[in-house]
């Protein structure tokens, strides 16, 4: 049975996910409308702008279809600004920003710093090690009961998990490996089992 794993298409580094992910052998579906949501096992939440994503979430339908989904236990990875989407709470966003509420934590966005103050690091993921790209990152900065902490950086967690979401500060669509897709695409298969 084929695995079909949507990417949110709106805006941000989506084609980037695709990519990676259609190395994995999986089928990939861009995602734009409640109807693409509803045909995929899985879906990626990409990096970009979360407030320019919260927008074009409402203006195409997608913020109750989606948020519905996820309560009804569909996996996601959310990543940067996926994460900020995913997020219970949302620091120094705007007051439009849309907050699913997948993952019991507080972000805070750009908290890393500007473009200028982007980083890599190698991180120890339960996937392997692998490079942490660390682009205008959010930071977690509180982490609620039933979130588990998957990999930190310092002191900071930079991987965190509920349930079938996963939630990464950084983003590994660039980082030359596949292992956190592969370890999603696993968590999805599983599921789906």
């Amino acid at each position: 049975m084929t695995t079909r794993i949507g990417v949110l298409a709106l805006q941000g580094a989506f084609a980037a996910h695709a990519e990676v992910l259609s190395g994995l052998g999986v089928a990939v579906r861009e995602v734009r409308t409640p109807a693409d949501l509803a045909s995929v096992d899985g879906l990626v939440l990409p990096g970009g702008e979360s407030s320019t994503m919260s927008h074009l979430l409402r203006s195409t339908g997608m913020v109750d279809p989606l948020a519905e989904a996820l309560a009804d236990g569909l996996p996601a990875l959310g990543t940067c600004a996926g994460l900020i989407l995913l997020a219970e709470t949302i620091v120094d966003g705007r007051d439009d920003q849309v907050s699913l509420g997948a993952l019991g934590v507080t972000v805070r966005r750009n908290a890393y710093g500007r473009q200028r103050d982007s980083f890599e690091t190698v991180l120890d993921l339960p996937s392997g090690e692998m490079l942490g790209v660390f682009i205008r990152a959010p930071r977690i900065e509180h982490v609620g009961d039933g979130t588990a902490v998957l990999a930190r950086h310092g002191d900071d967690p930079v991987l965190v998990a509920r349930g079938n979401v996963l939630g990464a500060t950084f983003h590994p669509e660039i980082s030359g490996s596949a292992s956190l897709h592969g370890y999603f695409v696993s968590m999805v298969r599983e599921r789906k089992a």
